[in-house]
């Protein structure tokens, strides 16, 4: 199942090796629905994905593709745990969206159209003077 975030690099760690032949590197994102509430959320990155991280610094706004990953595992005690990963596999710098020449900023209106020459625009129209 692959998911995907946007958020600011909020930490990074150095690659472990897990054992011979399996490595892995944590990373945490910041993101914020409400920013009165950020949320900091792990995702690790494993074997050769590790070094996807290299060109990004802390405090990037970063957009990453997941994989959410569960497991069952039972202790030498019997007791039954669940355990959750999310496997980053791609990352990418968030591009500032820039307005177009001629169109305005994203977020703000642009003015109203004017009438058309000679059209009623209803300022000199009285209470029982309507336009059709």
């Amino acid at each position: 199942m692959g998911l995907s975030i946007q958020g600011k690099l909020y930490k990074k760690f150095e690659t472990k090796a897990i054992s011979a032949t399996f490595r892995k590197r944590e990373f945490v994102m910041e993101f914020a629905d409400n920013p009165m509430y950020p949320q900091f959320v792990t995702f690790q990155l494993i074997q050769d994905k590790a070094d996807l991280l290299e060109p990004f610094q802390e405090g990037q706004m970063l957009s990453v593709e997941f994989d959410l990953r569960g497991r069952e595992w039972t202790s030498p005690q019997g007791e039954v745990k669940y355990f959750n990963s999310l496997d980053a596999w791609r990352i990418a710098p968030v591009q500032e969206q820039m307005p177009t020449q001629g169109q305005p900023p994203v977020g703000t209106m642009p003015p109203p159209p004017l009438p058309p020459e000679g059209a009623i625009d209803g300022s000199s129209l009285q209470d029982d003077d309507l336009p059709f």
